[in-house]
C-alpha cells in the first residue's frame, strides 16, 4: 500500500522490450535504499524491483499494465514519480493508494495562478469510475484533492513543493497521466449498485 506522497523521482535510461513486457532501468538517488523483490510505485503503477546496481534499477511491467497506463509511452529521459511501500508503523499522510491504476486520464488545462497551479483533467466516464468534491485521487501517484468535480472532469490545485519536486512540473495540456480514484469511494459505489 502507498499513501501518494512521492519520494523522489527517477529518470529512464534504458527500455528494453520482452516479448510483450517491457524492462526499464532507471536512474535515482533513491536506488542504492532499494532491494530485490521490493514494490515501488512508478507514476501510480506498482512494480517489483529485479535489480539494484549503484544509482539504478530494473523494474518489468507487464502487457495489462501496458495497456491500462501511461508506462507504455515512457522512453529513455523520461523521469517518473516515485514512492516506496508505506512502512507498518509509518504516517500516513496521503490517502490509501493500492498502486493499481484504474485508467487514465488527459490532461485538459493548466493555469498559472502566481503561485500555485490549476490543471484540470478529462476521463472515459464509462467505465463507471468517479470523483467526488474534496475527496481524494491519485494522479501520476501523487495524492491529490479533487475540486470541480464533474461526470468525466474534475480540477486539482498543485502547490509549489509538489510542482518542483515531482513530474507535474513537466506535464503539458494534452498528456496522458494516470489515474487511481479513491478506494473507499470504488467500494461505496459497489455496494450502492449491488442493492438497488
Amino acid at each position: 500500500m502507498f499513501t501518494g506522497i512521492i519520494e523522489a523521482t527517477g529518470q529512464v535510461v534504458d527500455r528494453i522490450p520482452e516479448g510483450t513486457n517491457v524492462t526499464f532501468r532507471l536512474q535515482s538517488r533513491m536506488a542504492p535504499e532499494l532491494k530485490v523483490d521490493q514494490s515501488l510505485s512508478h507514476n501510480g503503477v506498482c512494480l517489483t524491483v529485479t535489480e539494484v546496481a549503484g544509482e539504478t534499477y530494473t523494474v518489468t511491467a507487464v502487457d495489462e499494465t501496458l495497456k491500462k497506463t501511461n508506462l507504455h509511452q515512457l522512453k529513455i529521459g523520461d523521469v517518473v514519480n516515485l514512492e516506496r511501500c508505506m512502512p507498518a508503523n509509518g504516517r500516513f499522510d496521503g490517502h490509501i493508494v493500492q498502486g493499481h491504476v484504474d485508467q487514465t486520464g488527459l490532461v485538459t488545462g493548466i493555469a498559472d495562478r502566481n503561485g500555485s497551479w490549476l490543471f484540470d483533467f478529462q476521463y472515459d466516464p464509462g467505465l463507471n469510475n468517479i470523483t467526488v468534491e474534496k475527496g481524494s485521487i491519485c494522479i501520476n501517484g501523487v495524492s491529490l484533492t479533487v475540486f470541480n468535480s464533474e461526470a468525466d472532469s474534475f480540477r486539482v490545485t498543485i502547490i509549489p513543493y509538489t510542482y518542483e519536486h515531482t513530474t507535474f512540473r513537466n506535464l503539458r495540456t494534452g498528456d496522458l497521466v494516470n489515474l487511481e480514484f479513491d478506494v473507499v469511494g470504488k467500494y461505496i459505489k459497489k455496494m450502492v449498485a449491488l442493492y438497488r
